[in-house]
Formats: C-alpha cells, structure tokens, sequence
C-alpha cells in the first residue's frame, strides 16, 4: 500500500506534527514540535533565535480525537542570548500549555464544559482521569474570586442563601450581579448568613463601584436588609418574590394537609382514595391544571371548603404579583386582599400578615423595580440545582468555581468557529491501521 499524506486536525497555533503513534493502550499520541522559532530573553526582554538545546521529553493530555484518548508529546526548546554577557538560556513558554499542567488548555476547557450542569467525580470516571485532575483543571482555568476591575458599575446586586448539608444547615450566602445584557455574575460566596458577614463583604466593593449599586434583591432575612441598609443606605432593598410566595403558599398549604387529614378520619376508605393527585393539583397554578387534575381539585374543594377558601386566597395574590401596575396601586390591591383574607375566618395567613406588616415597603417595592428583581427568581432555580450538587462541598473557593462555571460556562468555553490545521505529514508504514482511521473518521473539533 503506497504511503499517503493526511492531515492531522489541531487548533494549536505555532505547532508542527512530526509524527502520530498508536500507545500501548491505543491512545492517540501525537509528537509535535514548537514552530515560534525563537523566545524573549528572561533577563533583557529581546527577542532571540540560537538554539541551544532541548528539554526532556513532556507528554500531556489533549482532546480525545476519534473515540480514542489524545496527548500531546513534545521537547520544549532552549534558545541562547547573545545580548546578554553570561549568555543566558532561556526555554520557550508555548501558548497551548501551561508549565507544569498535565493537559493543554484545549483539553481544560473540555474537562470544564463537562463539569457544568455535572460532578467532578461524574466527569472523572467519564474521562478516565482522577478526580484531582478535574479538580485541578478547576483551580488553574477559573477565578476563585471576584475581579472588581471588569466592572463598570453594579446596578442590581442579589443576596441569596443555600445550605450545604440537608436539613438546612451550614448556611452560605451567594451574592450575585444582573450586567446590563440580563447575564448573571456571581461575586462572592461569604461563609455564613450573618449581618456582619454581608457587611464585611460589601466593603470589600470599591467605594465608587458601591455607589452605583441601585436595588438588592434578596430574601427577608434581617441580617441582610441591615447590612444593605447601613452600607449602601441609598440602594432600594426589593423582597425577592419567590420568598414572600412561599410563605403564602405554605400557608395554604397547611390548610389543604389538616384538611386532607379531617377526611382520611371521617370519609370511608375507597371515597378518600378518590383524592389521590390532589397533593399535587392544589399546588399546581389553577391555569397550568391538567382536566383530571381539575377533577380531583373540584372533589376535594367540594368535601374540604376551608382549602377552597385558601386556594381562592392563595391564587388571587399571585394574580396581584403577576400585574403590571405601580406600586401604590399594588398597595391598594394587597390591602383589599388582607381585607378579604381577615374575613374569611381562616388564621392560616396570619404570620404572612405580621410579615407583610414588617417588611411592607420591601415587599411592595417589588412592583416599583419589577424589572430588576426577576433575575433573583430566576437564579433561585440555578441555585435549587446547585444546592443538590452542592451538599458536601465546604470549600468556599471551590463553590465560587462551581457556581461560576455553572453560570458563565458555556459563553466562557464554547467552541471554536474555526479550525487551525497544521501541516500534513507522511506516517511511518507500519501505522496503517492509524492510518486509514485518520484518512475516514470524522475528527472532533479541537478548542482553545
């Protein structure tokens, strides 16, 4: 079989394939050397080209290529200066990897678009490498803190807090930011969800960044609202809406279980089966209910008035929340729904009332920043994700990462547009099998 040139795809700049070897457990090794041609003296900063020498050989993990795992093999070169009287050596520093890193940044960056939405062991066992390898590709390719220099100005910040063990405990806040294109940053993950701790963390802002923070959304922790209000005093602190609709929506909740309760006693066994799926119908939004849920729903209002009290209660709020009005005409609106909810003889709201008493101007300026406030809800469901990834993981550094990673992943890694192909070279005859599987295999896109 007469020998033929094939090109062997590689978006590395600056590299040529000397030759391509099958290793012993049919790993694709590719042995490259550096084609920059010279380096910058480490002692005078000039540009310089004698060759004098090489270092040892270095082997490092790239992408998988063809279903097979890929390296990379290669001698970094050492150039000699001429400018310089001790004639100083220095070795090339090449832009696909770094000094001791075990994989090329294009692999990294593949190790971390599996890590989003994953686990590190997940990816581990996924990649057939160790878990402190993914969780040092981590620790070298993603800020472990906030870079305030990238910002402009902070115009709607978010205090939001997940517990890292079940059962609610071990409580970290995340703080967050809404940039002007609607994209999510997360600036900080505090150890704790103390007023003094968010306080510490907002002086770490720059004075004059600070002052451009406009709203905070957050829950209606007090330590939170202090904080805001004793360091950035001119903000508008807004209720996050998913907070304040779970306290409603829980107090209806407990109406429906003491009354699902009442009937399991008093109704005969195959009578009180009839309401199985209304757990889950009662819940459910009225315009989202499916017709037997709708069915199940009617029966049990029918046997339960209390829970038909509540429901009716619970969904007329949520209509309130839902309108776009200003916010003195939401006051009104919610004035009249306590109205109608004090003379419904349920005390099932109650504490909701004491809340809306306390927290009145944060709750109802809701409709005043509406705009801003959305993106807290929205980053609750990223966060009720996290949470479940997240239970076990202490190391606050680490938690940044994942959560920066989760958000800003695919718009920091996405692939390249365009391929960088290097130079075709002959193989040697005897890697004919390697041979016809890069000359009729469709090859992975390489990314840097």
């Amino acid at each position: 079989m007469p020998k033929r040139e094939v090109i062997v795809p590689l978006d590395i700049p600056n590299v040529r394939v000397l030759r391509t070897e099958l290793g012993k457990k049919d790993e694709l090794i590719i042995v490259v050397e550096s084609t920059k041609g010279g380096v910058r003296c480490r002692k005078c900063g000039q540009w310089i080209n004698k060759l004098h020498g090489q270092d040892e050989w270095i082997t490092i993990r790239h992408l998988p290529a063809f279903g097979r795992p890929s390296y990379l093999r290669y001698r970094p070169k050492r150039y000699q200066c001429r400018n310089c009287e001790d004639r100083p050596t220095t070795t090339e520093k090449l832009d696909w990897h770094e000094s001791n890193s075990p994989h090329s940044f294009a692999y990294d960056e593949h190790i971390l678009l599996q890590l989003i939405n994953s686990t590190i062991e997940d990816v581990s066992q996924k990649e057939l490498i160790s878990y402190d390898s993914v969780l040092g590709t981590l620790e070298r390719r993603i800020e472990s803190s906030v870079e305030w220099s990238r910002y402009t100005e902070l115009d709607v910040l978010g205090l939001d807090e997940i517990a890292l063990k079940k059962g609610h405990r071990d409580y970290v806040t995340l703080v967050t930011v809404q940039k002007e294109n609607g994209a999510i940053h997360i600036l900080g993950v505090l150890p704790g969800r103390t007023k003094d701790e968010v306080i510490d963390f907002l002086r770490l802002i720059p004075e004059k960044l600070r002052k451009t923070v406009k709203t905070v959304c957050c829950d209606l922790w007090e330590g939170f609202i202090e904080a805001v209000r004793q360091e950035i005093p001119e903000a508008q602190v807004v209720a996050d809406r998913f907070h304040v609709s779970r306290h409603y929506r829980d107090a209806a909740d407990d109406v429906r279980k003491n009354e699902l309760q009442r009937l399991k006693k008093d109704l005969p066994v195959e009578d009180y089966q009839k309401l199985k799926g209304s757990l889950w119908a009662f819940r459910k939004n009225a315009n989202d209910l499916t017709p037997e849920e709708r069915r199940v729903l009617n029966l049990f209002f029918r046997l339960a008035p209390l829970a038909k009290k509540a429901h009716k209660l619970r969904e007329l709020l949520t209509a309130i929340f839902e309108m776009h009005i200003t916010k003195a005409q939401a006051q009104k609106k919610i004035c009249g729904w306590i109205k109608k909810a004090a003379a419904s003889g349920l005390s099932c709201f109650d504490s909701f009332f004491k809340m809306l008493e306390h927290w009145w101007e944060e709750i109802t300026n809701y409709f005043l920043l509406r705009q801003n406030s959305g993106f807290v809800e929205g980053f609750n469901n990223k966060v009720k994700i996290l949470k479940r990834r997240a239970y076990g993981l202490y190391n606050l550094k680490h938690l940044f990462q994942r959560i920066y990673l989760d958000i800003q992943g695919y718009r920091l890694f996405a692939p390249s547009a365009t391929p960088y192909m290097t130079e075709s070279r002959q193989l040697p005859e005897s890697q004919h099998f390697l041979k016809f599987i890069l000359e009729h295999a469709c090859y992975n896109r390489l990314t840097h």
